[in-house]
């Protein structure tokens, strides 16, 4: 189109030199013909514009028709209704299509679909089936320990998301186990933007107490969990229930939230009560500092309770019923040079939890019921820090510190010389330690292969020495981690 312009430009400017004082004949023949050139040409000119407008025209129609159709496919069939005879031709017409969803743009798939696939090459120098942490009553749960020797397929993710409505938004994450087994690990709807910064959430989710338990395992710098998370909240806090959330409309990021729910999570268990078996409250606060460097800071609170929440202490079985309060301080700090242009950057993370727990502990009879029983009560803490340093865009490394301190029980039965100390073995005082060393590899955010290596001291007078190879690869649409 723009040779076309030109050219009308210049023949227009020809014609005008022609029409000089130098050629003033208007009888001249020659000048004439140029102007009936000038004319053919124009006229030429102005039959090729007017082609392509209508070319142009019937390029957008035929877009604006097939996006039609995809928007068609996407929206839900519309309802058959029987119509009369004489309604017959208004029934007959087109419905209009129904906008995409605001989750899916530009994508006809609803909801979401992400799968994690994980597994492990794990070398234990001591016999996994004997591991224990000393001093700390079992909480029962499979995410507790280093796992079995050798291969393992270890737990994979499906997860589906989408927004529902503009008001609610619905997740589902099921965890596959390499055992051919499976598990909810989270099925929640949510609001989306309540007025004030407030926000629900209800269905099963990971709980926001502390710093790591909000993250599914596939997000973690390590391997497994702390042990402090192993020994206080059996891997991850995931209660029953609904949370409530507010955002504070300030400069600085701030949270502040509460969670109640059925209780029925380690460290309560299934007790069958009506109303609030477990309530939780917990604060972040974060922000930057700098262009190079930001942190977030978080205070979180559990409270349950237990009912014959039984264990196996070395073949003797035990329950403990009462009360369970969780303190839980975590930090986190970030940096990255220039805003991470180079790809480097430097992650400093802990957290320190300090738990009580109150109530009665009981030796169980051989059909379960209940036998000898006394008071109990203990303060138990324990912490993790850990460091991971992003040295190439495509490779991290990191070092990780678990100690945990299991006080000294206060033992009704043991107190009254009923019973000694003995009949209680994995409640004998212990200081478990853990130190991790991990390097891992990510050829782009969607993969990544991991190597490390830990030496736990979870036993009195036992080092095991652990290896572990780990691959994490992402398939679909996959949420943003959270800070």
């Amino acid at each position: 189109m723009k040779p076309s312009v030109m050219a009308l430009a210049l023949a227009a400017s020809f014609g005008a030199s022609l029409a000089a004082p130098a050629a003033t004949a208007a009888d001249n023949k020659e000048l004439a013909e140029i102007r009936a050139q000038i004319r053919q040409m124009q006229a030429s000119y102005e039959a090729r514009l007017t082609a392509l407008e209508q070319r142009l025209a019937a390029a957008q129609q035929a877009t604006a028709a097939a996006q039609a159709q995809v928007t068609a496919l996407a929206a839900p069939a519309p309802a058959i209704a029987v119509a009369s005879e004489a309604a017959a031709p208004e029934a007959a017409a087109a419905p209009t299509p129904a906008p995409a969803s605001a989750a899916t743009p530009g994508n006809i798939f609803n909801p979401n679909i992400s799968l994690i696939l994980g597994g492990t090459y794990q070398y234990l120098s001591q016999d996994p089936a004997a591991w224990r942490l000393q001093g700390f009553a079992p909480s029962n749960s499979d995410e507790v320990g280093p796992g079995k020797r050798g291969f393992n397929l270890g737990e994979s993710e499906l997860t589906l998301q989408s927004n529902i409505d503009p008001d609610f938004a619905g997740q589902l994450t099921f965890s596959l186990n390499g055992d051919n087994s499976f598990s909810i690990e989270e099925a929640f709807v949510q609001t989306r933007e309540l007025s004030n910064g407030l926000n629900l959430k209800f269905g099963r989710f990971l709980s926001s107490v502390g710093y790591l338990n909000s993250q599914h395992a596939h997000a973690w710098d390590f391997v497994d969990a702390p042990l402090a998370y192993q020994v206080f909240l059996g891997g991850q806090y995931k209660p029953d229930g609904v949370q409530a959330k507010w955002l504070a409309p300030i400069d600085q990021f701030l949270e502040v939230g509460v969670e109640a729910g059925s209780g029925s999570q380690f460290p309560g268990n299934d007790r069958d009560k009506n109303g609030l078996g477990a309530t939780d409250v917990f604060a972040h606060l974060g922000d930057d500092l700098g262009d190079a460097a930001s942190y977030r800071a978080g205070l979180s609170y559990l409270r349950t309770g237990a009912q014959q929440r039984s264990y196996d202490d070395l073949g003797v079985a035990t329950a403990f019923s009462g009360r369970s309060a969780v303190w839980i301080v975590d930090g986190i700090y970030k940096w990255a040079p220039n805003g991470n242009p180079t790809g480097t950057n430097l992650k400093v993370q802990g957290e320190y939890f300090h738990r009580k727990e109150t109530g009665q502990l009981a030796l169980l009879g051989p059909d379960s019921g209940p036998g000898e029983s006394g008071g109990y009560a203990s303060a138990q803490s324990g912490w993790y820090l850990q460091s991971v340093y992003q040295f190439m865009p495509t490779w991290r490394a990191g070092l990780r510190y678990d100690h945990l301190s299991s006080g000294t029980p206060r033992i009704g039965l043991v107190d009254s010389g009923v019973l000694t100390l003995a009949s209680f073995p994995i409640l004998q005082a212990y200081a478990p330690s853990r130190a991790t060393l991990m390097v891992d590899y990510s050829p782009s955010e969607f993969s990544r292969l991991r190597l490390q290596v830990a030496r736990d001291k979870s036993r009195p007078g036992v080092s095991d020495n652990q290896i572990f190879l780990q691959y994490i690869m992402s398939l679909g649409t996959h949420a943003a981690h959270a800070f």
